[in-house]
């Protein structure tokens, strides 16, 4: 069976991507230029990994030791920039798909971060807590550079999923293994998060 340990790079990159292109598509909402929005999506990719091996101490920073992620993260962005031109405005078609990769971020930046912490030999408490950091900083960072309010501030338990999706990951890690108890961890805050956008949709005016 295939641990979570092996599988951390492969879904790193993948976290990295969608979040690449989350910022790319907010890029275009708020009128920014390829430029600009290829620098908000490396901010937001690799903005909560970034402060996770910082709180940690593991130094350098993943990215600068691996530049896979830079060579993931700018590609997406070209391409998610170009496609989000091709989409209307004001019929909230881009701010939907932009939710739906956060979500698809959030779970498994939180899960990859959980495992990191793990394995730095933090306790199980405080990896829960690095989790979140790594899974909801990204966002932020996105948010706040596009001056809006981040996620993570607002009524809709954004940083309260990814604590409880890393607690699942937690609980069930020695009774599952890693590889199944990721899985329930990230379905657990994906579809939780998206139900939270189901019945509470944020507006999209842009």
């Amino acid at each position: 069976m295939e641990s979570l340990s092996f599988l951390f790079v492969p879904l790193s990159l993948l976290a990295t991507a969608v979040m690449a292109a989350s910022a790319a598509i907010q890029a275009h909402r708020v009128h920014m230029d390829l430029f600009g929005a290829t620098v908000l999506a490396i901010a937001t990719s690799m903005g909560g990994g970034t402060l996770r091996d910082l709180f940690l101490g593991l130094t350098p920073v993943f990215w600068i030791t691996d530049t896979r992620y830079l060579a993931v993260a700018v590609p997406v962005a070209l391409i998610s920039f170009g496609l989000a031109t091709r989409m209307s405005s004001g019929n909230g078609r881009r701010l939907k798909v932009l939710m739906q990769l956060d979500a698809i971020g959030l779970a498994l930046f939180t899960l990859t971060g959980v495992q990191v912490a793990l394995d730095a030999g933090i306790s199980p408490i405080l990896a829960i807590v690095i989790g979140c950091v790594t899974g909801t900083a990204g966002g932020m960072i996105r948010d706040l550079l596009c001056n809006m309010t981040p996620s993570l501030l607002k009524e809709d338990l954004y940083a309260t999923l990814s604590l409880v999706g890393g607690a699942v990951y937690l609980a069930l890690l020695t009774y599952l293994g890693e590889t199944l108890a990721a899985g329930l961890g990230f379905a657990t805050i994906l579809l939780a998060r998206l139900l939270v956008l189901r019945i509470k949709p944020p507006r999209d005016s842009l």
